[in-house]
């Protein structure tokens, strides 16, 4: 900033960086630094760089808008009012606009709801280049808050720093993956153990435990709930559900496809493609279970089988009734399903974020194995999808609501069949054999999500001030 500005004793400005296009500001010579309103101020990040978070409501009298900001924390300051009252307040450096011109100024974080100005602008504000008029203002252009009800504060909204939990209780590629890739972006990403997650439950104020203490609020929730804990890990998600969090992948979606049966089912709802598939509990149903699917050879699963493991193919009929029998002495759900011979022993596996399939491999098994997952031995090749196998693929995702989902097809003569819909599908694989950053894409997917835009909450009834505003 160089050319000179005038100044009166109240001005409008733009916080850029905060996503504030417009905000009435006081100037007051007497204050050091600048002060915003800002409530729900919380501190997350590294204790090296910790950051802020924090709300605003930029229009006087208006509490239903609301703003979502964050910002370095710059310091830590003692800040002495005008009636003498001291409070300790977080600083934060921030770029302010003024007709066109941008210069960096700092910022106190306080609850200025009492005062008729959202903000106030310090000595340190005004630098050498604006010269003050008091007895009037409005000196520079007029703004107005009309653009918070418009399409154009999305535009203008900035990319904020997000704080976001990945529930896992497992440190392999996938969870450092989504770790990496948050911090790179400049989010705090941390790693909760599910079962060291517990809840308080009730109406008022449910709450989310971890170690001992209450869990912050979390932006967004990303979770990778292993099979063996499916239960106990939707319940937490349900909490933070409750909580208003945003979840990548919410609690119905994971446990729906964790149970191949109901999984089954769900697809048959929306008519999507998948092999004949036959279920039932009681040993005198076996040969018209067997005949429900087709002839040999049949591929019987358990309920509950994942990447492969309690998947076996028989052969013959005779061999089909043998495998039954077998799980049906060990008390084991499963299903039987169609063999696809035309598909080799190989399928293609494709990841959708959000409403796009990001990425797409071949898998192919093992030397004599028909399963085709890489835990088996399998192995993998970049493939191109066709626009029968994307659109398959999206609706299986759509039909569980995953924002996050790995949809298993088979390429038959009738076109695709999908083989199953993984709620915690990894991401080492197919990051790998496609070359696409899909961790990237997936946080490029919970930045839209997780409250991007200006809130706007339902107008509480309040009686009229008795007195007026501070200014």
């Amino acid at each position: 900033m160089s050319q000179m500005i005038t100044f009166g004793w109240e001005e409008w400005v733009a916080l850029p960086d905060l996503g504030l296009p417009a905000m009435k500001a006081k100037v007051d010579t007497g204050a050091r630094t600048s002060a915003l309103h800002a409530y729900d101020i919380e501190v997350f990040g590294a204790s090296a760089k910790p950051k802020v978070r924090f709300t605003v409501h930029p229009i006087p009298g208006r509490e239903d808008l609301v703003i979502p900001c964050s910002a370095p924390i710059l310091d830590r300051r003692e800040v002495t009012s005008s009636n003498g009252e001291s409070e300790s307040r977080y600083v934060i450096e921030t770029n302010i606009s003024v007709d066109g011109q941008t210069w960096p100024i700092e910022v106190t974080l306080t609850n200025r709801a009492t005062m008729a100005s959202r903000m106030l602008l310090g000595r340190q504000a005004l630098k050498d280049h604006i010269q003050i008029q008091a007895t009037d203002r409005f000196f520079q252009p007029e703004l107005n808050y009309d653009i918070y009800h418009t399409t154009a504060i999305r535009e203008k909204m900035p990319k904020r720093s997000l704080r976001v939990a990945v529930l896992s209780r497992e440190n392999n590629h996938s969870t450092r993956r989504l770790v990496e890739e948050g911090e790179k972006r400049g989010h705090t990403v941390e790693v909760i153990d599910t079962l060291r997650c517990y809840m308080a439950i009730n109406a008022m104020a449910p709450e989310v435990h971890y170690d001992g203490k209450r869990l912050p609020r979390y932006d967004a929730v990303i979770p990778r709930i292993g099979a063996s804990i499916t239960p106990y890990g939707t319940a937490v998600i349900r909490q933070f559900e409750t909580l208003g969090t945003y979840c990548v992948n919410g609690s119905t979606g994971i446990t729906a496809s964790r149970d191949k049966l109901h999984a089954h089912q769900l697809m048959a709802k929306h008519r999507i493609g998948m092999p004949n598939t036959a279920f039932a509990a009681s040993p005198k149903d076996t040969s018209s279970l067997i005949s429900l699917v087709g002839t040999a050879p049949l591929i019987v699963k358990l309920l509950e089988s994942t990447q492969g493991k309690g998947v076996v193919m028989a052969e013959t009929k005779k061999a089909a009734q043998s495998v039954i029998d077998a799980f049906r002495g060990l008390k084991a759900n499963f299903l039987v399903q169609a063999f696809v011979k035309e598909a080799a022993g190989e399928d293609i596996r494709c990841l959708v974020v959000g409403n796009k399939v990001v990425a797409a491999m071949k898998r192919v098994g093992a030397e004599g194995d028909f399963r085709s997952n890489l835990h088996q031995g399998g192995s993998a090749q970049p493939v191109r999808i066709t626009k029968a196998e994307r659109e398959t693929a999206l609706r299986a995702a759509r039909a569980f609501d995953l924002g996050l989902a790995g949809v298993d097809l088979l390429r038959s003569s009738e076109g695709p069949k999908v083989l199953e819909v993984n709620s915690s599908p990894g991401l080492e694989g197919i990051e790998k054999t496609s070359s696409k950053n899909v961790a990237g894409l997936l946080y490029d997917e919970i930045e839209k999500r997780a409250r991007p835009e200006p809130v706007r909450r339902r107008r509480a009834r309040t009686k009229e001030a008795g007195a007026a505003p501070r200014t």
